[in-house]
């Protein structure tokens, strides 16, 4: 008698996190890494030598201010849609994109401040690296301030409440991501002047 072996399909194993946030996240480790070699890049050229010292545009540290206020305005939206105020959720969405605009204004305000301190993008390399570090920065600002205005969209459509998260979650992650890497940036750069 010749038995038959029976093949059976255990369980199949799922990614323990949404796609989209994944793909999220793999995304938020590339723009670390982005910034983790440009401030390398900024201590090793430093040591070369020939460094222009200058201290920061003062309109950088309202910046800084402005975008810590959003990253709290940011995770007040997040507990409102948990709690289905969507009234709240728009209030609070509405003025995390416009302290998001702030922040670019003010940015923009203090490369201003950095010409009238006779310091260009193109010259020094302590100033180069200031508008690099700021401008790319800002970029991805400005695609959070889009993300946000989309969750806006959303909210006014009734699209986040509390059984549909995952959009303000991710946007709320991706905010508070790029308000930290903005403070290291800051810090950073105001401690190897």
């Amino acid at each position: 008698m010749k038995k038959e072996a029976t093949i059976t399909a255990g369980p199949r194993t799922t990614l323990g996190m949404h796609p989209q946030k994944f793909a999220m996240w793999l995304f938020m480790v590339s723009v670390f890494m982005l910034f983790a070699g440009l401030t390398s890049a900024y201590i090793v050229r430093q040591a070369e030598g020939d460094w222009y010292v200058f201290q920061l545009p003062e309109m950088f540290t309202y910046s800084t201010i402005a975008l810590l206020i959003s990253s709290a305005t940011m995770h007040l939206a997040y507990l409102s849609a948990k709690k289905d105020n969507i009234n709240l959720v728009r209030i609070y969405i509405l003025i995390t994109s416009l302290l998001g605009i702030a922040f670019l204004i003010m940015q923009f305000v203090g490369y201003i401040q950095l010409i009238d301190m006779n310091v260009y993008l193109v010259g020094n390399p302590s100033g180069s690296f200031v508008y690099l570090i700021a401008g790319v920065h800002a970029v991805h600002i400005i695609s959070a301030v889009i993300f946000v205005i989309v969750m806006l969209i959303h909210a006014f459509k009734f699209e986040i409440h509390s059984r549909k998260m995952i959009s303000i979650e991710m946007c709320a992650t991706y905010w508070h991501f790029l308000d930290a890497l903005w403070v290291f940036l800051f810090i950073f750069m105001l401690l190897s002047r």
